[in-house]
């Protein structure tokens, strides 16, 4: 039965930058960059060498633990280097990209006629497995095990985060094979949630449970719906999978060609024209935002502020990114900044802060924390924010001290770092909420598995 989730609790960050519905072509890079850390929890076996040719879709590594869960590269060209790390660990492969791109060709398949056991085998094989992730644990889904059932979140409530109504316009055919693809890999059903109002491509396929959902971020989390859905239990799995990816997924399955091009959305105050791009995982910064960004002073995103990583114009697109986000460097301090009245800044307090006063208006934010690190205060504005029936002080400090039964008892197997993000938004102890959570995660999965 579908559900219209309402979300109460959260808060909506509106910055200056938001990028307009245009799209445009980024200049193509010449050397793609794909990180082993972006997927977490996974040591890479190498299956290539530098000079080595490939093929857009060929296995550049796999899965040191199992050999079936490879990972391709996204254009085709040749393997320039290796970048290690500490202990040999592998922390880049760059490959210089042929000016016209080869795909390897990994058939065309009709979803609606494979077995849920072929659908598997196939996605393997072309490196689309990494795509579906996993409550518990946030990581890459173990092929070996059934879900209770799929979610796709085809809304993205973060700050400056792309529209999913725009971006997934004219990919109906794709969305369809992907998700009739998944519907064979669970006995239970495959839950698409959309914006409420909106006009989503993936609202109402058939073989998928429609639901809407409204509200301040963190609506358009996927483990907010998890929660407000089909929780997660202990002993159960639920698995994701991001809507831009879906896109991916069905190129797959209608070409046979796997395509990482993504629309990525380039925003930020320090960006010059906020517009869409189509780019490859993978590609250089600089040339995403070529002649159209303020290089003074300004930290380069990789994802949105609140959960995406720091790149230099040297750095890459994140394998999973779709939004690129350049802001200023908060490296000044303000002269008794902790005692006068706050007119440019959010905050969920009423304490000589104003912006309750102006709900619309955006703020030009940079990426001072205003504070130090000290020691949990406790203020109760982290359950003003999250909207998870999951007590998030008393979460954390359960992952701090490492008591395992207490985070399985407050429900640890149906969160994700990023559902944290808000809640170290407003800390004013300024912890890492998401690094807390992640280590509290690990320990799970290493622990208990």
């Amino acid at each position: 039965m579908s559900k219209d989730i309402r979300i109460k609790k959260g808060l909506d960050i509106k910055l200056v930058g938001e990028a307009q519905t245009t799209t445009i072509a980024a200049k193509a890079s010449s050397v793609y960059v794909i990180k082993p850390e972006d997927f977490h929890g996974i040591i890479p076996k190498l299956l290539v060498k530098v000079g080595h040719k490939i093929k857009a879709g060929e296995a550049l590594f796999h899965s040191k633990s199992d050999e079936t869960l490879v990972f391709p590269s996204p254009v085709s060209g040749t393997v320039a280097e290796i970048v290690r790390g500490a202990k040999r660990k592998i922390l880049e492969i760059r490959i210089s990209a042929d000016a016209t791109q080869e795909y390897h060709d990994f058939g065309k398949k009709d979803a609606a006629k494979m077995s849920g056991e072929e659908v598997k085998t196939h996605l393997l094989a072309a490196g689309c497995w990494p795509f579906i992730k996993q409550r518990p644990y946030d990581v890459i889904a173990d092929p070996s095990k059934s879900p209770k059932s799929i979610f796709v979140s085809g809304y993205n409530s973060a700050p400056l985060a792309p529209d999913y109504d725009y971006v997934l316009a004219g990919k109906e055919a794709a969305l369809t094979a992907s998700l009739t693809a998944l519907t064979k890999l669970t006995e239970g059903n495959v839950h698409v949630v959309t914006k409420k109002g909106g006009n989503s491509p993936l609202a109402n396929i058939a073989g998928a449970q429609s639901h809407t959902v409204s509200g301040p971020h963190p609506a358009g989390n996927v483990g907010t719906h998890i929660n407000k859905i089909d929780p997660v239990n202990k002993g159960e799995v639920v698995w994701t999978v991001s809507a831009a990816d879906l896109v991916i997924i069905g190129e797959l399955l209608l070409t046979g060609k796997f395509n990482a091009s993504r629309t990525v959305a380039v925003t930020g105050s320090q960006i010059t024209n906020p517009t869409y791009v189509t780019a490859i995982a993978g590609a250089s910064m600089k040339d995403l935002v070529a002649g159209n960004i303020d290089t003074e002073n300004t930290r380069i995103i990789s994802g949105n502020v609140l959960s995406g990583k720091q790149q230099g114009e040297e750095g890459a697109l994140g394998y999973y990114d779709n939004q690129v986000t350049a802001i200023p460097e908060g490296d000044d301090y303000e002269f008794f900044g902790w005692n006068k009245p706050v007119f440019n800044k959010i905050s969920v307090s009423r304490a000589l802060t104003f912006s309750w006063l102006k709900p619309n208006k955006k703020y030009d934010l940079n990426t001072n924390t205003n504070g130090e690190h000290r020691a949990f205060v406790t203020t109760g504005t982290y359950e003003e924010v999250f909207p998870l029936d999951i007590y998030p002080m008393q979460i954390l400090k359960a992952c701090m001290y490492k008591d395992l039964d207490e985070m399985e008892a407050l429900g640890m197997y149906e969160v994700a770092p990023e559902d944290f993000a808000l809640t170290e938004f407003v800390c004013v102890s300024k912890q890492p909420h998401q690094n807390i959570i992640r280590e509290g995660l690990d320990l799970m999965l290493k622990e208990i598995g």
